[in-house]
């Protein structure tokens, strides 16, 4: 079994709505569709399984899930996660644009197609929801940062923004809960880190 992922070069939920001009080169076939501006963008994630068409062994599952972590060590996927969770604070639609057309568009694109193609894997039974749910919690996080703004985010970049990674919170025992509870989780750590940012800078 082989998995590959280029980083910030997969085309992700945000991708057709950037100019030309921001996109990597290296994500373009050469050729146009007849019905759109924008290029074709070659697919970043090659999955080669071996043995009977949608049937996987756990060995194979588990190998897929170790595939995954590794791809989360990337040096630039490591950046990526930490200012998504550090420093990615959306509340409005206006946050969000302003990150997508800022520095750090690349990294918002990076962890949103990340978990998106993980999401995907496990809806189309590459892995198991039980399996993948045990090995990670950090797509709930993810999620949970931008629950509250995809209706606005589907009419603003399409319907399909989150699709994947919506149907396995959905899937997962409690999942809108665990999503729910993760948030309050984060803005109290947050309030805590900005009060304690206050009274140092007092002193």
């Amino acid at each position: 079994m082989s998995i590959e992922y280029r980083g910030i070069q997969r085309p992700g939920p945000f991708w057709h709505m950037l100019p030309i001009d921001q996109r990597s080169k290296n994500c373009y076939s050469g050729k146009h569709h007849p019905s759109s501006r924008y290029p074709i963008v070659r697919s970043a994630v090659r999955l080669k399984v071996p043995g009977k068409k949608g049937i996987m062994s756990k060995q194979a599952e588990a190998e897929l899930i170790l595939k995954l972590y590794d791809l989360r060590r990337d040096a630039t996927m490591r950046q990526a996660r930490d200012w998504y969770f550090r420093h990615f604070q959306p509340e409005t639609m206006a946050d969000v644009n302003a990150v997508l057309y800022g520095d750090h568009s690349a990294h918002l694109r990076m962890v949103t197609s990340y978990w998106e193609m993980a999401a995907a894997l496990v809806n189309h039974g590459a892995i198991s929801i039980d399996l993948f749910t045990d090995a990670n919690g950090e797509h709930i996080s993810v999620f949970a940062k931008l629950e509250p703004l995809i209706p606005g985010m589907r009419a603003a970049y399409g319907p399909q923004f989150f699709a994947s990674l919506e149907k396995l919170i959905d899937a997962t025992p409690n999942g809108r809960e665990r999503s729910a509870q993760m948030r309050e989780r984060m803005k109290a750590i947050r309030a805590q880190l900005e009060s304690q940012q206050t009274q140092a800078a007092r002193q």
